[in-house]
């Protein structure tokens, strides 16, 4: 009888193989039994990739007994190949040869992948084992996982709640222990949101740290992919595995090695994060107004416990008032952009039609769900002429000045701790009538995303609402290339609460 905690570690599944308790094939049945049962109630998974995953488990057992056979250990093993055995999940918006990706979009219902994403390509040559492609907002773009084509996604925490977006599917299936981790993508907070209401640990890394080759696109210039995991150390081993460079991808930073062996040589060194000293800088904008008072006092219980090692600061970061419009203004001129690919010619289904001529037109208005069109609409109308000065190049300015704020902000801090979110997750229905109120959602994640900065959420306990205890979330944002330093004060942060 297997035996595997609710939150399973990568840790935790390497000591199960190293007392020789099961074969890798044993343990990939196990986790996709352990699946199935769980998401008939979560509904996170598009689909298995069952044979894919059996046929590596295989491989991998083969593996492990060549190098018994030459004496090597376990431990060798690990080294070679870190994520040997390890069952995780893809949101399915990210490539993989041979199988369908969707992105949860009619518009592509049965698109078989022709390649795979180098990110996928990582975790394959590391030993991991993908299960299943799972559920997503529509192309991404939604905050709750309401979105999708196919089907609802519920927060395994609350009954009738939302799982967040638009990697509900992957935060989801992570929170709820169906797989060790998986791989979500963050556009405006898009891994980090859904890591909060979902109890679990997301990174969004440096923009260009990770290869996009292969993952569909929704903003270029802010969409990026990151680990969500069950504790801080698999997070950061993930994301040394993904952060290599890559010639496919013309915005993959080609100097990050230098943090790349960093977070790897953290990894293998536990105690690393006990010597930390920072200057934590407290942004006053992102405890304003709006958000939940209790979430509020939670923030603080940690500022007050964090302060007996590190110096604790107020800062200001003046131009976050004017992070959502230029979010949503950069964000859906390069979604229109991006989906005028999708024509009814290049990808299936095709509208039948008597005059061709209305493909085009007919094939976006039936495929295309409601929110992808709203985006599409905003994205075309502020990028059409007469229009594309006073928004789009006008967002780009206070862009740049934003990015700007926070770079003078950390010439005097180290890294930024304030809230994930400014609500707990909230019910089904409760905002699809009021997009603004939805957009509002992601009120503390999307800064990161356009100043195209590390930033990360960790679970910091619970609230009890209506009889259910629901999760909080802290969230650490720091400068380019400090991934090591967020990590390590996510680990101390880990410890406290």
């Amino acid at each position: 009888m297997i035996k595997i905690s609710g939150k399973p570690t990568i840790l935790e599944i390497q000591s199960i193989y190293m007392s020789n308790q099961v074969t890798v094939l044993e343990l990939i049945n196990f986790f996709l039994q352990r699946n199935k049962e769980i998401d008939t109630k979560i509904q996170a998974s598009l689909r298995y990739t069952e044979k894919l995953a059996l046929k590596k488990a295989i491989e991998l057992d083969e593996l492990l007994k060549s190098y018994l056979d030459k004496g090597k250990s376990f431990e060798d093993l690990f080294l070679d190949y870190p994520l040997f055995g390890i069952p995780y999940a893809l949101k399915d918006n990210i490539l993989v040869e041979n199988e369908i990706a969707t992105s949860a979009s009619r518009v592509m219902e049965d698109f078989v992948a022709p390649y795979s994403a180098t990110v996928y390509k990582l975790l394959d040559a590391s030993g991991g084992v993908l299960i299943s492609q799972v559920n997503l907002d529509e192309w991404a773009v939604g905050c709750s996982t309401e979105n999708s084509a196919f089907q609802k996604t519920n927060n395994p925490f609350g009954k009738n709640r939302v799982p967040g977006g638009s990697s509900g599917g992957p935060a989801a299936v992570v929170g709820s222990g169906q797989v060790v981790f998986s791989l979500g993508s963050d556009t405006g907070g898009s891994i980090r949101q859904p890591s909060a209401f979902c109890n679990a640990v997301g990174m969004k890394p440096t923009y260009g740290a990770v290869s996009r080759y292969g993952v569909m696109s929704l903003a270029s210039s802010l969409d990026q992919v990151g680990p969500i995991t069950n504790c801080v150390a698999d997070n950061e081993l993930i994301l040394a595995i993904l952060s290599q460079s890559d010639s496919k991808d013309q915005s993959n930073l080609t100097d990050f090695n230098e943090v790349n062996s960093a977070l790897f040589q953290d990894y293998y060194t536990p105690d690393a994060s006990q010597n930390a000293k920072f200057k934590i800088g407290i942004p006053k904008e992102y405890y304003s107004e709006g958000l939940d008072a209790r979430i509020k006092a939670k923030l603080e219980a940690l500022q007050y416990a964090l302060s007996e090692k590190f110096e604790i600061v107020p800062v200001s970061l003046p131009l976050t008032k004017y992070g959502l419009s230029i979010y949503y203004i950069t964000m859906t001129v390069e979604t229109a952009a991006n989906f005028e690919r999708y024509d009814g010619v290049r990808y299936s289904p095709q509208v039948d039609l008597e005059n061709k001529d209305d493909l085009f037109y007919k094939f976006r208005e039936k495929y295309f769900g409601d929110e992808p069109k709203r985006r599409i609409m905003l994205g075309t109308y502020t990028s059409s002429s007469g229009y594309y000065d006073a928004y789009y190049n006008r967002a780009n300015q206070v862009k740049a000045m934003m990015q700007a704020d926070f770079a003078k902000v950390f010439q005097n801090v180290d890294l930024l701790l304030c809230p994930t979110t400014p609500e707990l997750p909230f019910k089904f229905g409760d905002k699809t009538n009021n997009p603004l109120a939805m957009y509002l959602s992601d009120a503390m994640v999307y800064g990161a995303n356009l100043a195209k900065l590390p930033a990360i959420s960790i679970p910091i306990g619970f609230i009890n609402e209506a009889g259910e205890d629901l999760p909080v979330a802290c969230q650490i944002i720091g400068p380019e290339r400090a991934e090591v330093n967020i990590f390590r004060l996510a680990k101390e942060i880990e410890k406290v609460c």
